[in-house]
């Protein structure tokens, strides 16, 4: 099993559950509202008067093999959307409850 951490836009909250539901992904945890600016490139989004945009944090645990689907369609969301931000991280699962 892997974990997969993804932030993104909030603009991009909606679109990301949709890509879950397509894909048989059901469980997840989502953090409305997070805070950070990209490593390379984009404005922060620290939801305060001078950087009003926020973020928003999803962390789903999924079956190995679907990482590789995951990660394409994420990238295809990110090519359509790169202002609006978008990063997904991924670690192995060595237990679970």
């Amino acid at each position: 099993m892997k974990a997969i951490l993804i932030t993104y836009g909030q603009s991009l909250g909606r679109p990301i559950e949709d890509l879950l539901d397509k894909l048989g992904i059901r469980g997840f945890t989502r953090w409305a509202e997070t805070f950070g600016r990209g490593s390379e490139s984009g404005e922060p989004h620290y939801g305060t008067h001078a950087w009003p945009s926020k973020n928003g944090t999803l962390l789903a645990v999924v079956p190995d093999d679907t990482v590789p689907e995951l990660l394409d369609a994420l990238r295809e969301l990110n090519d359509l959307a790169q202002q609006q931000g978008l990063s997904a991280f991924v670690w192995t699962i060595e237990e679970r409850l």
